[in-house]
């Protein structure tokens, strides 16, 4: 597997746009395509690569603060579970370090907390509603590895 960034609007883009649709949209009977996507236009994308083949995606949004949000984490259907949300993930976290981040943060659906504590992620204030659902705010201050 290969984990690399991709641009906007790029045919990858638009391939990661059906995977989010599929697995992130669809199943709370939405279409991302109904949504605003001209936010992804300054944002930076992430994607893993099995032989060639996107089955992952994720996006950094930068903050005013200096923060990166992570956002849109979804892998195919087919293939959760199999640790290429976790390799994206770490992919971000070096990513954001390299970008002079410090602070990766997110809103994490309810189902999904316990993956995001595992890779070292803190909740942060009470449950709230975004598209229908729990979330939680959750945030990892990022450190370089001075082994590395």
């Amino acid at each position: 597997m290969k984990i690399r960034t991709f641009e906007f609007d790029s045919a990858t883009y638009k391939e990661a746009l059906d995977i989010r649709d599929e697995v992130l949209r669809k199943p709370l009977g939405m279409s991302i395509f109904k949504d605003n996507l001209e936010g992804d236009r300054t944002d930076f994308h992430i994607g893993a690569f099995q032989n060639d083949q996107l089955v992952g995606c994720l996006i950094l949004h930068p903050l005013p603060n200096g923060e990166l949000k992570m956002r849109q984490v979804a892998v195919r259907s087919s293939l959760q579970t199999a640790g290429i949300g976790k390799a994206m993930v770490q992919f971000a976290e070096s990513f954001a370090i390299e970008k002079n981040h410090d602070q990766m943060v997110l809103h994490a659906r309810k189902v999904v907390v316990g993956f995001y504590q595992k890779l070292g992620y803190k909740t942060e204030g009470e449950e709230f509603t975004e598209v229908g659902i729990p979330h939680f705010r959750m945030f990892k201050i990022l450190t370089i590895d001075p082994d590395n």
